[in-house]
């Protein structure tokens, strides 16, 4: 068992790589700022489980990718931005 800060990362419901699940998805899609990417690398190189989840979160938006090639009609598109302006302010009255 590989260890990092004290914590164990052979437990995928570890809380220290639970932390690092949505940083994951922000690093493949760019959003991090570099300081945090270099966090994020490092961990999941130290880390089997998160890394696993790494190659199955770019293999995933890799298909999806791949796969969505249509653009939806504009009118939809719109319905689709009214939807998530509402539920977003939805959530912040909450």
């Amino acid at each position: 068992m590989s260890t990092h800060e004290g914590h164990l990362h052979d437990d995928p419901s570890n809380a220290d790589c639970a932390d690092f699940l949505e940083r994951i998805v922000r690093l493949i899609d760019n959003e991090l700022e570099a300081g945090d990417c270099a966090v994020v690398r490092a961990h999941i190189e130290s880390c089997s489980p998160c890394l696993e989840r790494y190659d199955l979160q770019r293999t995933v938006k890799a298909v999806v990718a791949r796969s969505c090639g249509e653009t939806a009609p504009a009118e939809l598109r719109a319905k689709v931005r009214v939807q998530i302006q509402q539920i977003q302010l939805q959530i912040s009255e909450g």
